[in-house]
């Protein structure tokens, strides 16, 4: 047994008190004459004895409570028996020291950080002159794996500063332990300093074939409270200069207490752009609107602010976007084909970068270059086509074929079935409307503000009858009025590929001279667009995709941030098709970014931290005791970070257990005793 405040036993000579006043009690008795005393001198004997018992009783009890209130102000503990005794030799000790953003937290002391390279010096400063330590942090540092003595320890702990990147527990702990296991010491230990995030922290998770011996110190904050912005995006696929967008943040309240008048700035290339301002409760989060003009032809660079206190790494959320679209268009016509409808569309918008060509002269070499491919009317399908087709629906883009008119549907069957369509069955002559537009598709979401019964939809002459298809990825968008099918689509690999039952000519369909006509396909060749996302984490190995046509030469692509101060050359992976590009980890600061080549800026590019570490929920002690009860983890102790005796748990291994309440206790059944033996003995 030991004694947080051995100083106090002195209290214990208070028990002289009682036996003083028990031995030296010199009452005087004054003496009172009777006649005739001989019936009281038997009542005289037994109030004797009775009055000797209840003070020998009370003199008993009244030292206990003395000495149980003695022992129990002392803070007497007991050591566990499977306490981890020091081998002979030097210990070898690795000391982690969580350094992810949600140490930011406040706790009773401060930031949390700092209490943990404070509780780390003292677990340093707990072991003798001849053992070695190892300093670990979220960075995973080479200069973190090598052993160190007391003073280079603690001259790496004040070196730590927070990190970006975080760390699962048993990712940790089975780094400690391979680094451990490099040591041919008999006595090691692992200690764990962190606040015991819930995302992160997960004990039951550690692998139990190694049991070196892991004491866990937990930090506590004051207040569990942090307000971010999880995520941005538009409601538009397609941003262009000159129009109105309109974006959206999520906001996510992980704290405590509610945010009555909170506010969000958007920032647009420097400028402030918009305002919103909102109120959120306790664990709810709310989606905010922003609206405003492109007005910037090209690449935009923007950022969504809030203010927070005292994690504020997720408090501004980076996009960026590229105003000017442009999309390559591949028109090959049929040769006997007269309908320039298409060809005036693509030809006269300069979001479309038209290459035409003919089915006689068709350029597969084209087909890297381009998003959309569109045959119009062929009368012939070239022998390759289908081939050079199927390989550009690896790398994405859109196919669209509008058939040609011919009494015999055979010439299609191979293209159809290459591009997991369903065949054409016949020519029907019949005169019919559109009747239904397939909302549910998503395909037209955003084109009709409401859409109202006995809309005028376009008439077609003639039109193919398609197979009832098995094949489940055949969605119609555009049907008849006889429930066939006008305009459908299909998933092949990476491609979405578009088929019409009909010809656009004007002698077949008033669909190019309908409103209809410009949105739809508008919305084929957007679907072409692999969309760019608005942002990247850092410290990740994001993909950037890029195609042939973008990196025009041999040099190699660089990353540069627009403050000049960072710059990496990312790997390249080519394609047939594609260019993958990887940033392997190295970018490390959020903000905005440029992708280049030479001296061509190619794309806009925006980083941000993860928000793994933004919920700050974490286990309290009592609830890492009963995750290792449960996984029956007895190589694992908890230690108490907030207790005086802080150093001696270290070297015992776990928190020794109290015992002052046990004595409160018996101090009181003490004081109870005496009471009752003072009423029964009267």
């Amino acid at each position: 047994m030991t004694f947080l405040y051995p100083s106090f036993l002195w209290a214990l000579t208070a028990l002289a008190l009682p036996f003083i006043i028990h031995l030296f009690n010199f009452r005087k008795y004054k003496k009172v004459y009777f006649t005739n005393v001989r019936f009281l001198r038997q009542v005289q004997i037994e109030t004797k004895s009775k009055s000797k018992l209840r003070e020998w009783l009370v003199l008993l009890f009244r030292s206990l409570l003395i000495a149980a209130l003695v022992f129990a102000f002392s803070q007497p503990s007991l050591k566990e028996n499977n306490a981890t005794q020091p081998a002979g030799g030097a210990r070898y000790i690795s000391v982690y020291i969580d350094n992810s953003f949600s140490m930011e937290n406040v706790g009773r002391s401060g930031p949390l950080l700092d209490q943990a390279r404070q509780k780390a010096k003292e677990i340093v400063q707990s072991f003798g002159m001849q053992d070695k330590f190892q300093i670990l942090t979220n960075d995973f540092q080479g200069k973190q794996q090598r052993f160190y003595d007391k003073e280079q320890a603690n001259a790496l702990i004040d070196e730590i500063r927070s990190t970006a990147v975080p760390r699962k527990l048993d990712q940790v702990i089975e780094r400690q332990r391979e680094f451990l296991n490099t040591a041919s010491a008999k006595s090691k230990r692992i200690f764990v300093l962190s606040d015991a995030q819930k995302s992160t922290f997960r004990l039951s998770e550690i692998k139990t074939a190694d049991t070196t011996p892991v004491a866990l110190v937990p930090l506590a904050a004051n207040l569990v409270n942090n307000l971010y912005i999880d995520s941005c995006w538009f409601e538009s696929p397609v941003q262009q200069n000159g129009e109105i967008q309109h974006l959206s943040a999520r906001v996510i309240n992980k704290g405590e207490t509610t945010i009555e008048s909170g506010s969000a700035v958007l920032m647009l290339n420097g400028i402030q752009t918009a305002l919103n301002s909102f109120s959120l409760q306790p664990g709810q989060y709310t989606n905010l609107r922003f609206s405003f003009e492109c007005k910037l032809s090209g690449f935009n660079f923007g950022s969504i602010k809030i203010e927070d206190y005292p994690v504020t790494f997720d408090d501004e959320f980076f996009f960026a976007f590229n105003s000017k679209i442009n999309i390559p268009v591949y028109l090959i016509n049929g040769n006997n084909q007269k309908d320039f409808a298409l060809n005036t569309l693509f030809g006269n918008d300069s979001l479309f970068d038209l290459t035409l060509g003919q089915e006689s002269q068709i350029n597969y070499a084209a087909f890297r270059n381009v998003e959309t491919i569109v045959l119009n009317q062929l009368q012939e399908i070239p022998s390759g086509l289908i081939a050079e087709l199927q390989k550009f629906s690896e790398k994405g883009g859109a196919i669209v074929i509008v058939p040609a008119y011919t009494e015999t549907t055979q010439k299609y069957s191979a293209l159809l079935n290459g591009l997991d369509l369903p065949a054409l069955i016949s020519l029907d002559s019949t005169k019919l409307r559109t009747e239904k537009i397939e909302m549910a598709s998503g395909f037209y979401g955003g084109v009709f503000e409401k859409l109202e019964e006995g809309l005028n939809l376009p008439l077609v002459n003639w039109h193919y009858t398609i197979a009832k298809t098995t094949k489940s990825n055949f969605e119609p968008l555009l049907s008849l009025i006889n429930g066939e099918v006008f305009l459908g689509r299909t998933k092949l690999k990476q491609a979405e590929v578009y088929l019409f039952t009909a010809s656009l000519s004007e002698e077949n369909s008033n669909f190019s001279k309908h409103a209809l006509f410009v949105p739809t396909i508008y919305r084929m060749c957007f679907s072409a667009l692999k969309q760019v996302p608005l942002y990247y984490s850092v410290l990740t190995n994001s993909a950037l995709h890029a195609n042939q046509r973008t990196l025009g030469s041999e040099a190699p692509p660089r990353i540069l941030s627009l403050d000049k101060r960072t710059e990496i050359i990312p790997e390249v992976r080519k394609t047939a098709y594609a260019v993958n590009l990887f940033t392997r980890n190295q970018i490390e600061k959020p903000g905005h970014y440029v992708l280049s080549q030479e001296n061509s800026q190619l794309q806009a590019l925006a980083f941000n931290y993860e928000r793994l570490e933004s919920d700050l929920t974490c286990y309290t002690r009592s609830e890492l005791e009963a995750i290792r009860m449960e996984n029956k983890l007895d190589y694992v102790k908890i230690l108490n970070a907030d207790e005086n005796d802080f150093k001696e748990q270290v070297i015992e291994g776990s928190e020794p257990r109290r015992l002052w309440k046990l004595f409160i206790i018996l101090a009181l059944v003490f004081l109870i005793a005496e009471s009752a033996v003072l009423r029964i003995l009267k």
